[in-house]
């Protein structure tokens, strides 16, 4: 760098030449040779006006592609998911934007100030609760990942589908709740000793209903008002959902409307003919409500390429139980044959999202890139071929198999079943 050009950039630091320029007063000669030296080496967002102010931020223009990605049913629009493109995430908090959604008809529009929840069934007194009462309540915080039921079930395919890591496994989003503690309001109203189950409604279009058992409402479950600070997005839920951490998605019901406490199960259609596995013996595997421990190695993974020079890459990735938290995950390079514990990065939360990470030397060999999760319970994370044998061909949802990506001498990078 010339001398002239240090000599400007010292000027700039020191503030001098360019507080003038801000502050709008006449420039003598030798400044205004100096200001036109800065226009030369100052990038040209640095010498104009900024945007003005906002009322509520939004992604820069140049992240517009990393979206959700909707998969809707083209006769029923309101009947689909979107994805979280958990390839293109850090940390461990998905923003609400890009959190996933599952709906069964549509986002209703619901007016808060009319909202109530009612609280009836095997109780001493029915209760009704405005969403402003709710405030009033002491409130607790949670972070913990909501996933959908079926998340991942491409995995059951005979064949492995080759999409983007989170357009498969992406219906599972980590995020901070806050709410009243739903305990609060059974104690309120008085759970009868018969009381065994609650059926939750939501107040969509399709009446969404399903039964939750007592003691997981009683010693878990939040009535959550707010995600990551704000209040609720329609799509999850607003104006208040139900919360019961590391339970499959569809028991965890967005714009609640009624909890009523009964003896049994309602046997819904969401519990018999939805949300159910047939299991080898020809029994239905029902009522399974805790996602089991998973990881997903997010970077690199499928259609990412490895650039030409090789050398040393961060392995990344997420990992996640509903039994509590992660305690170990490990990485392969090999398909498994050997493995690699990798560095969990803090802080490990009780059924949240942990980022885990492993630096790797790739030297343009051939790979096979896993990672196998094990949580504070024991249970580890089955390869696809314990999983198949455990619960047949014929499943659809808790999908949590070990996750393989082949990396070839090219570095291309694809799904593929060992």
């Amino acid at each position: 760098m010339s001398k002239q050009r240090l000599k400007s950039r010292r000027q700039f630091l020191q503030g001098t030449a360019l507080s003038s320029v801000f502050l709008g007063f006449s420039l003598p000669v030798k400044a205004q040779s100096s200001l036109t030296e800065l226009q030369q080496i100052l990038p040209e967002s640095m010498l104009k006006p900024g945007a003005n102010f906002s009322n509520y931020g939004q992604p820069s223009i140049y992240e517009k592609d990393i979206i959700r990605w909707i998969s809707a049913n083209p006769n029923v629009p309101g009947n689909g998911v979107s994805w979280t493109p958990l390839e293109e995430l850090q940390g461990t908090i998905t923003p609400n934007g890009l959190h996933y959604e599952r709906h069964h008809n549509g986002v209703p529009d619901i007016n808060p100030s009319t909202h109530e929840i009612m609280i009836d069934g095997l109780v001493d007194t029915p209760l009704t609760f405005s969403i402003d009462a709710l405030k009033r309540y002491p409130q607790t915080t949670k972070i913990c990942f909501i996933e959908c039921g079926g998340n991942s079930n491409a995995g059951w395919r005979s064949s492995p589908i080759q999409s983007a890591a989170g357009y498969v496994h992406g219906l599972v989003s980590n995020a901070e709740w806050t709410g009243v503690p739903l305990k609060l309001l059974l104690n309120e109203c008085g759970v009868q000793p018969r009381a065994k189950w609650a059926i939750a409604e939501a107040a969509d279009g399709a009446a969404l209903n399903v039964s939750v058992p007592i003691e997981k409402l009683m010693n878990y479950a939040i009535l959550a008002l707010y995600q990551n600070g704000e209040r609720l997005r329609p799509e999850n839920g607003y104006p208040v959902r139900l919360l019961l951490p590391g339970w499959e998605g569809i028991v965890n019901v967005k714009w609640l409307r009624q909890l009523t406490l009964v003896e049994e199960p309602a046997m819904t259609r969401d519990e018999t003919a939805q949300y159910t596995d047939l299991l080898p013996s020809g029994k239905a595997r029902q009522f399974s409500f805790p996602m089991q421990a998973k990881s997903l190695i997010t970077s690199p993974s499928v259609g990412m390429t490895l650039p030409d020079n090789p050398g040393i890459y961060q392995v990344t990735g997420l990992a996640w139980s509903g039994n509590g938290k992660i305690s170990k995950v490990d990485v392969s390079a090999d398909g498994g044959k050997t493995w690699v514990e990798a560095e969990l990065q803090a802080p490990i939360l009780d059924k949240a999202f942990t980022r885990f990470s492993l630096p790797w030397q790739w030297q343009g060999q051939y790979a096979v890139l896993q990672s196998r999760a094990t949580d504070e319970t024991g249970y580890q994370q089955p390869t696809r071929e314990a999983l198949i044998t455990e619960r047949g061909d014929n499943s659809f949802f808790h999908y949590n198999a070990i996750v393989s990506w082949e990396v070839n001498e090219d570095g291309q990078i694809s799904h593929i079943y060992l």
